[in-house]
């Protein structure tokens, strides 16, 4: 057995179990059930990409596809850490989830020291003062 024939069955063998791996990764893509799993699988996807260019530039001798491969997984890499940035602004992972209202992310604001120079300085307001209202009239009081 030559080299070339193992190089040649190794191939095929690869190219064999990359497209098991596309397909069970579309398939992710699409059913989820998810966003961070089809951003997983959208990840997955790119890399069994680079995969394919790998095994076409051994089978074919043609070595600049290796730089696409490695310019493809640099894209790759920037799409993930976008779209993570994404959900982590969008504040929920699960899609099912309902979104509260509630303070923006983050640590929180400091609360302004009042001091005692600043509180003499402020002009004292009065209190409001509570005043009861009279009772409203039943249903058969008012006819």
């Amino acid at each position: 057995m030559t080299p070339e024939l193992i190089v040649e069955y190794a191939s095929i063998v690869a190219i064999a179990i990359l497209v098991v791996a596309l397909l069970l990764t579309v398939y992710r893509a699409v059913v989820g059930p998810t966003l961070p799993d089809r951003i997983v699988a959208l990840d997955m996807l790119v890399g069994i990409v680079i995969g394919f260019i790998a095994v076409i530039a051994l089978r074919t001798g043609y070595t600049l596809y290796i730089d696409i491969a490695i310019a493809l997984g640099l894209v790759g890499f920037l799409a993930t850490v976008a779209f993570a940035r994404f959900v982590l602004a969008r504040g929920c992972v699960g899609e099912g989830e309902e979104i509260e209202p509630g303070p923006a992310p983050g640590p929180a604001p400091p609360k302004p020291v009042a001091t005692s120079a600043a509180r003499a300085a402020a002009p004292k307001t009065a209190k409001p003062r509570k005043t009861s209202k009279p009772a409203a009239p039943s249903g058969k009081e008012a006819k």
